[in-house]
């Protein structure tokens, strides 16, 4: 989550060697992670019994099954620091280790969140200046993931840049430093610890995430159950692909598909997107209500598989003409995954040109929404799209 807004400015200063470091993450995260956070819906509400009771229900529902194995708990677990620095979770959280166990119990693993500041942004307790000594309690705890929040960092960074007349170098370099200093005390526990960077693009970190160790990277600010927020976020994806692949993922924030405040068809458009962007995939809403269509659009294997495609290859935009646009996304099998998005608001019919995606001779068309195939077509493809929706197909030779 993100209180105070931060600028977005590119920063050139830094392209750490990548491809090195790339190769020796690829293991973890090897496709984009997927999972529950407690955020979206319970917030700084959350409880031990809320965490429970979302892994009982991700066994349940099927959504362990299809692949959401993380279970992370957001802001607000924390309570206070003893004199020996270690921090103890608060009241609504009694025992975070048999916490842990029960969700892996379930054949399941445990997230869990902090920030790089004093503070988070809920005003809990930080790991700043407690860095190792976090990341020694967390293995211990048996954690799988970690978000780190940048949240109160951002305060000294202000402060730096300010001193520098506007020079954001000096503060891109503190916060690069932070999270380093925590990549690297996940990396001494020897635990496979999923490290997620949340500071909403700040400074460009598919740049230099990998460098700090780091599998995936907010690429954004927050998302809000809102159609607008959701496409605004969604759709300025389209430069960052080059910079996605296993062990490595940019993250435009996690899914508000059934928190109620979007139709059905802009939560298919909202899994659609993020499907082709391989992005990690954290539900956020309320697993005891789920709604059927609401269950269909998380649970979609064949929108799933595309997500989680071995190639690793996130979509980049064919074409953009006023609200209409085209997304592909090539797969492993050698088959490319296509997405017709319509943002205007009324039905309007949405072409493809399939000789620009290299079916010069013509493409057999799956529907993945609607399960059919159909059939072989050649040339010019064009559909009826409704308001704020999508057509999610899968094209073979």
């Amino acid at each position: 989550m993100f209180l105070s807004k931060a600028v977005l400015i590119p920063f050139a200063l830094l392209c750490l060697g990548q491809s090195s470091t790339l190769r020796a993450q690829s293991t973890l995260a090897a496709t984009p992670p997927m999972g529950w956070n407690s955020w979206n819906h319970f917030a700084e509400h959350v409880t031990d019994a809320d965490v429970r009771t979302a892994a009982d229900l991700m066994v349940s529902t099927g959504m362990r099954d299809a692949g959401y194995i993380y279970v992370n708990v957001d802001d607000t677990w924390q309570g206070s620091r003893d004199a020996n620095g270690e921090l103890h979770p608060n009241s609504r959280f009694p025992d975070m280790k048999k916490l842990g166990d029960y969700i892996h119990s379930k054949g399941l693993k445990f997230g869990i969140y902090s920030s790089p500041g004093p503070k988070t942004c809920g005003g809990f307790e930080g790991s700043f200046g407690h860095e190792i000594q976090d990341a020694q309690m967390y293995a211990r705890w048996g954690v799988d993931f970690l978000k780190y929040d940048l949240c109160s960092m951002q305060d000294p960074m202000r402060e730096l840049t300010a001193k520098n007349n506007g020079n954001t170098d000096a503060a891109f370099k503190m916060m690069i430093d932070a999270y380093r200093k925590m990549g690297d005390a996940l990396k001494a526990t020897n635990r496979p610890i999923l490290y997620s960077l949340c500071q909403y693009g700040i400074a460009e970190p598919w740049k230099w995430g990998p460098e700090v160790g780091a599998q995936m990277w907010r690429t954004t600010d927050d998302i809000d159950d809102t159609w607008g927020r959701m496409t605004i976020i969604g759709l300025e994806q389209a430069d960052l692909a080059p910079f996605a692949g296993p062990g490595h993922w940019n993250d435009p924030d996690m899914l508000e598909v059934g928190n109620g405040h979007m139709t059905t068809d802009e939560y298919r458009t909202h899994m659609s997107l993020w499907a082709l962007l391989a992005a990690p995939l954290l539900a956020g809403n309320d697993l005891s209500k789920m709604a059927p269509e609401d269950k269909g659009i998380l649970l979609n294997k064949e929108v799933i598989a595309i997500d989680q495609d071995s190639l690793g290859k996130q979509a980049t935009r064919l074409y953009q003409r006023g609200d209409f646009s085209v997304w592909t996304k090539p797969l492993a099998n050698g088959k490319v995954a296509v997405g017709m998005f319509n943002t205007a608001l009324d039905s309007r019919d949405v072409s493809l040109d399939l000789t620009q995606i290299g079916f010069t001779q013509g493409a057999t068309l799956h529907d993945v929404w609607e399960n059919k195939d159909l059939g072989r077509r050649s040339g010019l493809y064009s559909r009826n799209i409704p308001k704020h929706g999508a057509a999610l197909l899968i094209l073979s030779k």
